[in-house]
């Protein structure tokens, strides 16, 4: 099973963001990335969740931890400490 990366964070202006974010699909590709989900808090618009597959657990964390990801997030005006999850599929339920 293929573990997941997860990250919620608050942005200014989720457009703004959306857009640094797409910018940086190749960062994410090199980093492992197999794609994944965007989620936005209904009750806070001003709050994504992000979560990726990724083939390689290590690649994920040292993505989560690099220095061009710190700046994407800076540029897309991230603006709260984000917080970082590495998951591993458990068990799925039926409902």
């Amino acid at each position: 099973m293929m573990p997941y990366f997860l990250v919620r964070q608050k942005v200014k202006d989720y457009a703004k963001w959306k857009q640094v974010f797409d910018e940086q699909s190749r960062l994410r590709e090199t980093a492992g990335s197999k794609g994944g989900y965007i989620y936005r808090n209904s009750d806070d618009p001003s709050e994504v969740i992000v979560l990726l597959e990724v083939n390689d657990l290590q690649k994920g964390r040292e993505f989560a931890r690099s220095e061009e990801l710190r700046k994407a997030m800076e540029s897309a005006g991230v603006s709260d400490k984000p917080d970082v999850y590495f998951l591993g599929q458990a068990e799925r339920t039926s409902v």
